[in-house]
């Protein structure tokens, strides 16, 4: 019993429910207990009393029984109502689908699948299946008797133990007595055993139901008289029975033993992980099978195990003992007044290394053991022994070298014969015959009468050589005091990058049959993966440190010879500062259960959140606080948590045991947050636990509120280009206007002096040729002066005209005085079409329209023979267009298309018009007439007067009120 680890829980350690009747495990790892209290969940670390809720609520007093059935269903009996179900977090009253009103659950218990079974006061026997209750004996069919407890056996018979009537079977809906004598008739519990077997728990005493009998065999008369209360068959198949004077009885086929306890133990409950937990009246407690089985010795130095399975130990204070597998230890006194250093053996013989004794031999001889003393050492004080394969013996001393033991004399070797130092403090020999030696000032070897030496120049993290071992294939292990080195292919490795934990002092070190190396240093004991130390790629999985929960006395290693070795069944012992460790590798090597993952809540700015529905935040929440756990009842000090948030970390956290992460100011979007757990032996095995949430920008943070400052900015740049294209145009208009008075007042000049000279002079001439005779020689070329001056006055008359264009008029009002300033002669039918509200244009435009126009109406009134030209004006809010149609004779298309040699008037119109940014279009068809058709987009020509969309809109608006 010494290797199972105890720990209780009671009110001083915040147990909260008093005496515990029942125990469950969920699916989900979390421990239930049922108390007088209620129903409370343990973590590991901290109990949780479910106190009563609003709906779906949680009754009430007292838990009296729990039951988890292989749907995942936690099955709770209280008083009223009398079961209750919990699953994903929900409780609910179980029995509202049944026919008959219940009014008391009396027993449960799990049938060979799994389901769970009922006994009840008011309707029989029930199976829970496929989400529905199924009857297997109504009440009515059943004794006046009343079940508290039930068990069903694998050969589908249901046992049914009664609180006065004695022990009943229901197989196939009928019910039979058994008759045979019990020890008392009130039926505590019940333990199938078998496939018909069962053992029975009564007030009286245990018996065990053999298929047709009560049968004693098995049964160790100490349980005669014992009452039992609960009783529980665990995974090695060890049988424990609660018992109500005796604590905790353990039966296996070594026979009955107790782990001593002062109160009576209620319930019985083993977890995924093997951990035993009992239920009393003063709490919880923990029994765990531990890795090591631990003895409390005397400080011990020296380690061998013999053939018999016998460990043999010096204690540092002097003395030599064994002990064997019942744990008894057996003192020899000849060597009580002397320090054993080191033990080898072999062939029923031991050979010691003694402080002041020299070399010893010990026969074990039945019971006597004989030991002689060998003479002929280079020193009496033997700090290393080993036996090499042929029987010969190496004994190392402090000081004096290192001597052989062959054929009845000594062979001694000193530092002048090319040993390292005359310390010796480890021996061993290689599989290829080479004998080691550890040494203060290095690592030595010889072979085949050849000596060589390593030191810290050869790759020794220090030249102080502990303890040696070597593997089956062939390396050569060296603990230093400075950790850990190898051997192989002839030259020393380190460990790259050697975690911290492995640069310690290394006192004693052995390998198992999985792989392992087992190391005791300075302050710890370790597990370290070998091929992954040769590998070169150790990772935090491949190290476990062991210590007191564990079931290590102490975790510190002793200096001395072997006080690590591997004995013939493959076990590990350890000689520590506070007693002798054994671990069976092969226990830890089997699958270890995973440490259960789970987020136990949310809190924004301290306010919890519900995670049943999908959770959304609000940014305005600047702290997110997650709390987590990883669940592994055995050891939960020795779990790690990984965290990882999907959209904000780049990697997982580091392995940390805080339960508790927080983040601020994250930026609205979807979120994952991921938690992962290790177990007790750093294998992250387990599945993660997640948990999504988005966090719901502010308004502030949309995105069409991110595009304002964009929007105002584009808006700011469109105002200050209008702004400065206003600005340009303003100061073009100025010149404009400018030009075009500096324009009048030319042909204001033109038409005072030089036009007003041409008059006057032409008016003379008129006079002068008409008093010389007709027939006078100069009257012809008088007469051809006088033409000449005429078509020049009127060419000065229309240059003047062009100059001083529509001086300010309105294009209609221009156009439409266009044919008296032409002065025509035949009578063409001419209009202006006015379309749209007339808007004022600015000047340059004004004045590049009034022309292009002009030229058009001066073709089609010179040159177009036309009857009728008409002048259309339409101020659309698209656009303005000037179009000029006729219906002469058209324009040939060849001079459409290309113009008339040295004439620039279709060319000039063309050139103003894209000037201005206006589109000018001609249609022409001989005999039908012509089409000249301006058009230039409102921006363009009203720009001056451009109305703000606002107001266009207001103005809409007030006329849309008005209509």
């Amino acid at each position: 019993m010494s290797q199972y680890l105890r720990e209780g829980w009671g009110a001083e350690k915040g147990f909260p429910g008093g005496p515990v009747y029942a125990i469950a495990q969920t699916p989900d790892g979390y421990l239930w207990m049922g108390t007088e209290k209620g129903l409370v969940r343990f973590d590991g670390w901290s109990f949780q009393l479910f106190q009563p809720a609003s709906p779906p609520a949680l009754p009430d007093g007292p838990v009296r029984g729990l039951l988890v059935d292989a749907e995942g269903n936690l099955w709770i009996t209280l008083r009223n109502p009398s079961l209750v179900r919990y699953r994903a977090g929900t409780f609910e009253n179980a029995l509202t689908t049944l026919a008959q009103p219940e009014h008391g659950i009396t027993a449960m218990t799990r049938d060979g699948n799994g389901a769970a079974l009922f006994s009840t006061l008011g309707n029989g026997t029930l199976k829970y299946q496929d989400g529905k209750f199924v009857t297997l004996a109504p009440r009515s069919e059943l004794p006046n008797f009343l079940v508290i407890a039930l068990a069903e056996t694998p050969d589908g018979g249901i046992w049914l133990g009664t609180r006065d009537a004695g022990l009943f079977r229901l197989t196939g809906g009928q019910i039979s007595a058994i008759v045979q004598k019990l020890p008392d008739r009130k039926i505590n519990c019940l333990l199938p055993d078998g496939q018909q077997g069962l053992w029975v728990g009564t007030d009286n005493g245990v018996v065990r139901w053999n298929g047709t009998a009560f049968s004693a065999a098995g049964v160790p008369p100490a349980l005669a008289r014992t009452q039992a209360l609960t009783m529980l068959r665990d995974r090695d198949g060890n049988v424990w029975i609660g018992t109500a004077a005796q604590g905790l009885l353990r039966l296996n086929a070594n026979g009955i033993a107790a782990l001593a306890s002062n109160r009576p133990v209620t319930a019985l409950f083993e977890d995924r992980e093997g951990n035993l937990w009992v239920g009393s009246a003063e709490g919880l407690e923990r029994v765990r099978d531990s890795a090591f089985v631990s003895y409390e010795v005397e400080k011990s130095g020296a380690l061998y195990v013999d053939e018999e399975s016998r460990a043999w130990f010096a204690p540092a204070t002097g003395g030599l003992r064994w002990l064997d597998g019942a744990g008894r230890t057996q003192r020899i006194a000849a060597f009580d007044n002397d320090v054993v250093y080191s033990i080898a053996g072999g062939d029923g013989e031991l050979w010691l290394g003694r402080q002041r004794g020299g070399l010893t031999r010990l026969r074990n001889q039945g019971e006597a053991i004989s030991y002689t003393q060998a003479e002929g050492l280079a020193q009496n004080s033997v700090y290393a022994v080993y036996r090499t394969r042929d029987g010969s013996v190496w004994a190392g001393t402090l000081s004096g070298g290192v001597s052989r033991f062959s054929n009845g004399k000594f062979t001694t070797y000193t530092s002048a014969d090319g040993l390292a130092s005359n310390a010796v403090t480890a021996l061993l020999e290689s599989a290829d015959g080479t004998i080691w030696f550890g040494t203060p000032n290095g690592l030595s070897a010889l072979s085949q009468g050849r000596w060589q030496t390593y030191r810290v120049a050869d790759g020794l993290p220090a030249d102080a050589v502990n303890c040696l071992w070597e593997d089956a294939a062939g390396v050569l292990w060296i603990g230093t005091a400075e950790g850990l080195a190898y051997l192989k292919d002839g030259r020393i490795h380190r460990i790259t990058d050697a975690p911290a934990y492995l640069r310690e002092p290394l006192f004693g070190l052995a390998g198992d049959r999985h792989g392992a190396l087992w190391l005791a240093m300075a302050s710890q004991v370790l597990r370290v993966s070998r091929d992954k130390l040769l590998n070169g790629a150790l990772n935090e999985t491949d190290v476990r440190a062991f210590g007191r929960a564990d079931g290590l006395l102490s975790v510190e290693g002793v200096k001395r010879h072997r006080s690590v070795v591997t004995d013939a069944r493959g076990r590990v012992w350890f000689a520590l500062q506070h007693g002798l460790s054994v671990v069976d590798p092969a226990r830890l090597t089997s699958a270890s259960a995973p440490a259960l993952a789970h987020i136990e809540s949310l809190t924004a700015d301290g306010q919890s959140l519900e995670r049943n529905t999908r959770i959304q935040i609000s940014s305005a929440r600047q702290r997110l606080t997650f709390s987590f756990t990883g669940l592994s009842l055995a050891q939960p000090q020795q779990v790690r948590v990984r965290y990882k948030l999907d959209g904000f970390d780049a990697d997982w956290s580091a392995p940390q045991a805080a339960r508790e992460a927080a983040y601020t100011n994250l930026n609205p979007g979807a979120y994952r947050f991921r938690v992962i757990a290790s177990n007790a032996d750093g294998l992250w095995n387990g599945a993660e636990a997640t948990l999504a949430f988005q966090i719901e920008p502010q308004f502030w943070q949309r995105w069409w509120f991110r595009l304002l400052p964009l929007l105002a900015g584009a808006l700011l740049m469109l105002a200050l280009y209008r702004w400065r294209l206003r600005q340009i145009t303003r100061q073009m208009n100025l010149r404009v206007e400018e030009r075009l008075a500096e324009r009048t007042r030319i042909a204001q000049e033109l038409h005072d002096t030089l036009l007003q000279g041409f008059l006057s002079a032409s008016m003379q001439l008129h006079v002068a040729a008409e008093q010389v005779p007709e027939d006078a020689p100069a009257k012809p070329r008088l007469n051809r002066v006088l033409q000449l001056m005429s078509q020049v006055i009127e060419e000065g008359r229309n240059a003047i005209r062009g100059l001083r264009a529509a001086d300010g008029d309105l294009l209609e009002q221009a156009f439409a005085r266009l044919p008296q300033e032409l002065a025509l002669r035949e009578p063409i039918r001419f209009r202006v079409v006015v379309a749209g509200q007339p808007r004022s244009l600015p000047p340059l435009l004004r004045d590049e329209a009034f022309r292009i126009g002009r030229e058009a109406l001066v073709n089609a009134f010179r040159h177009a023979q036309a009857q009728s030209i008409e002048v259309e004006l339409e101020y659309a809010a698209q656009h303005l267009r000037i179009l000029v149609r006729d219906d002469g004779c058209g324009i040939d298309p060849l001079v459409l298309r290309s113009g008339r040699a040295e004439h620039w008037g279709l060319a000039g119109m063309r050139e103003r018009a894209e000037r201005i940014g206006a589109r000018l279009t001609v249609r022409s068809r001989e005999a039908t007439g012509t089409e000249v058709e301006l058009s230039i987009p409102s921006r363009i020509a009203f720009e001056s007067e451009a109305v703000k969309p606002s107001r266009r809109w207001f103005a809409r608006m007030k006329k849309g009120k008005a209509a």
